[in-house]
């Protein structure tokens, strides 16, 4: 589950990262009042950042033409006009598909004086299987980039999680960044209250770019963490209903929310072949091969491995919400699942939703023969395959008709 920048920022400063001084406003009346409280305290610059759940918003352009989420000005009358600007509107960037989200809050902040931009993250290291802390000199920039063009400017440290997170990795991580004096003891706190957060907010990632060096009033250096990005891991969201009352359903697709109902894990693609699958790993091999036979999967959508017929009703009522698809595939493989459940769970739904789109069904394991006979009995117009490649060609010469005759 993403959570805002506002959100993580919520938890970070308990756990002693160091963040400049900030409000949230809905409206532009209140962004100016924050930017006057902050400019009495001391601020010189200020920034007005759009708060939705993508990157990029700096770069991002909004539909009524508005060019970027990120605005830096130095008067209350700024910060009013930024967020009136923002406020209500749709902000488009590399993130967010050509759809973009609507801003509904935003964030106003004191802008420091950079001297140096690092990167700092959190997240688990799959293949050692323990926590792991990034850190970059290159601040600023996008992590995949960086790790393409110079990896060895990626550093990482990694934790054992029965010991937890130690001092002197702090000091490595600031002596590797080429942090001296105060800023080491500084980054050691730094590292330490971002090791906590992911920890104790059961994080998926935390990641701050830019973790940026600043000059204070009188001229001491120190560290700010000038952005946060936080997902929490949606397994372990039911020991914290406080952190899952931080969702924002309006930052979801419509569709994604629906499954979330039904305990389905979907998400909508870009394509019109749509998938309905038991097991994560078995839905990733079927987009693969859809893909690998010239199709475009519109989804992916994994019922689990004990789906109800209930489940699987709901399941295609969500996908023929799709406008996009023209097709549908079914690749179930039976283990703890009963094949003839999700062949009465696609009967139930035909009959209810009503689907003329072309249907393939492949169907393997556990009390397969019945699951095929229910198929068979029920009347329906269903293109039955026997193995995957059999199933993604069958899919995609219907798909493909079906895009011809529309």
């Amino acid at each position: 589950m993403n959570i805002h920048e506002y959100q993580a920022k919520s938890l970070l400063i308990p756990r002693g990262v160091p963040l400049p001084p900030d409000g949230l406003c809905e409206t532009a009346e209140e962004a100016r009042a924050v930017a006057e409280r902050l400019l009495a305290e001391g601020a010189v610059k200020l920034v007005v950042k759009a708060q939705i759940h993508a990157g990029g918003r700096g770069k991002g352009t909004f539909t009524n033409g508005y060019r970027g989420g990120v605005k830096i000005g130095t008067t209350a009358d700024e910060a009013y006009a930024f967020a009136q600007a923002m406020l209500g509107n749709v902000l488009v960037t590399a993130q967010t598909g050509p759809a973009g989200r609507r801003v509904n809050r935003v964030l106003v902040a004191l802008a420091p004086d950079i001297r140096r931009e690092l990167y700092a993250a959190v997240l688990l290291d799959r293949a050692r299987g323990c926590p792991v802390i990034m850190a970059s000199t290159e601040g600023g920039m996008d992590i995949e980039q960086v790790a393409a063009q110079t990896p060895e400017k990626i550093i990482r440290e990694f934790i054992d999680p029965t010991l937890g997170f130690q001092a002197y990795q702090g000091r490595k991580l600031a002596v590797a960044l080429g942090l001296t004096g105060n800023l080491i003891s500084a980054a050691v706190k730094a590292f330490a209250g971002l090791y906590r957060a992911w920890w104790e907010c059961d994080a998926a990632l935390i990641e701050i770019n830019p973790l940026c060096v600043v000059a204070e009033p009188d001229g001491r250096l120190s560290l700010l963490a000038v952005d946060a990005k936080m997902t929490l891991d949606d397994n372990a969201l039911f020991r914290h209903p406080e952190l899952q009352a931080m969702r924002d359903l309006a930052e979801e697709s419509p569709l994604e929310v629906e499954a979330s109902k039904y305990a389905l894990n979907y998400i909508k693609l870009d394509g019109d072949i749509a998938c309905l699958v038991n097991g994560a790993g078995l839905a990733m091999a079927t987009m693969d091969i859809i893909k690998h036979y010239g199709g475009e999967p519109a989804n992916f959508l994994d019922v689990g491995g004990g789906a109800t017929t209930e489940q699987v009703a709901a399941a295609f009522a969500i996908i023929m919400r799709d406008a996009n698809v023209r097709a549908i595939l079914v690749n179930i493989f039976g283990g703890i699942m009963d094949c003839d459940v999700i062949a009465q769970g696609i009967v139930t739904a035909v009959k209810e939703t009503g689907v003329k789109l072309p249907l393939v069904v492949r169907l393997e394991g556990n009390n397969v023969q019945a699951g095929k006979q229910r198929l068979a009995a029920s009347g329906l117009t269903i293109v039955s395959a026997t193995t995957m490649a059999d199933a993604a060609q069958k899919v995609v010469a219907a798909a493909q008709v079906a895009s011809e005759l529309s």
